[in-house]
């Protein structure tokens, strides 16, 4: 029997979303500390955050959480192209 390949859509592995906890966010991503704070996601380094994910923290802080996971992908995206072109 033979064993199939995974393929990973090399898009979803970079992307983020709401339901991944700001440790696992910023463990991939540790330029997004600049973007979570920057939106007054002060929490990023709060020991309750740990356990805490991306649209629970929006919301607690009344920031729209679809809104910040698109422009979060969005910072990633940006920053993918630019590494790219070195």
């Amino acid at each position: 029997m033979k064993k199939r390949k995974k393929i990973t859509n090399r898009k979803n592995a970079q992307s983020i979303n709401k339901n991944m906890s700001f440790s696992e966010i910023l463990e991939k991503h540790p330029e997004l500390a600049e973007e979570l704070l920057g939106e007054g996601l002060h929490c990023v380094g709060c020991p309750m955050a740990a356990g805490e994910n991306l649209e629970q923290g929006a919301m607690m802080h009344g920031i729209n959480p679809d809104k910040l996971t698109a422009k979060l992908n969005k910072k990633i995206k940006s920053k993918n192209k630019k590494s790219r072109r070195k």
